[in-house]
Parts: C-alpha cells; structure tokens; sequence
C-alpha cells in the first residue's frame, strides 16, 4: 500500500496525517517531500500522525530521523503522535523511541508545542 500524506492546521501546528507503510522507495520520498515543503513555507511546527501507518522499514526509520533532524536544523519541532503497537515496538527495539518527542493524544502533543 502507497503512502498518502495529508496535511491540517491546529492552533499553529501543521499535523501530517500519514496513511499507510513507509518503506524503501516512493513511500519515503512522499514523507520527505511533505516534510521539505512544510519548512520551505515557514511551517516549523510539524506533528506526524502515525495512527494509519502500520509497517515502517529501516528506509522510513532513516527518514524520519532526517526529518527530525532537517526541522530542528531549522529551530523547528517534529513531534510523533498516535503510533500503531508495531511502530511503538520498532521505535522502542530501536532506541529511536527516546529521540522522538512521542504523544499518545493529539491536543497534548498540539499544547507541547512552544508558543
């Protein structure tokens, strides 16, 4: 299943909604992309909703360090909420779980965010 990325407005947050596996390939330039676009418009608060991903790869783990890491280059926060049990688990085996800023509620993980 293809990625699809769809994007909202909360409060100042832009929160992703993403909807399927981030794997090797396309699925991974579609995050990328949306992530790129978002700060080359100024939007610096970024909330990846997981809750529709079930399966991410090495490929989607690498890209969602480098979007981690391309937002806060940019005084920006990229923060996770709704992760699927299977993604919970991958980030925890990991290590990556203590990387991400990581919310089980989306208007918690929206009030988190630095004014």
């Amino acid at each position: 299943m293809s990625i699809k990325a769809s994007t909202r407005q909360v409060n100042g947050v832009t929160i992703v909604d993403l909807n399927g596996s981030i794997m090797e390939g396309k699925d991974v330039s579609v995050l990328r992309d949306t992530v790129e676009d978002l700060l080359g418009k100024g939007q610096k608060k970024i909330l990846l909703n997981l809750s529709d991903v079930p399966h991410i790869d090495s490929s989607g783990l690498a890209t969602l360090v480098r979007a981690l890491t391309s937002v806060r280059n940019q005084g920006g926060e990229l923060k996770l909420v709704h992760l699927t049990k299977k993604v919970h688990y991958l980030l925890q085996i990991t290590k990556l779980y203590n990387v991400f800023d990581v919310r089980d509620d989306e208007a918690a993980a929206i009030a988190a965010f630095g004014s």
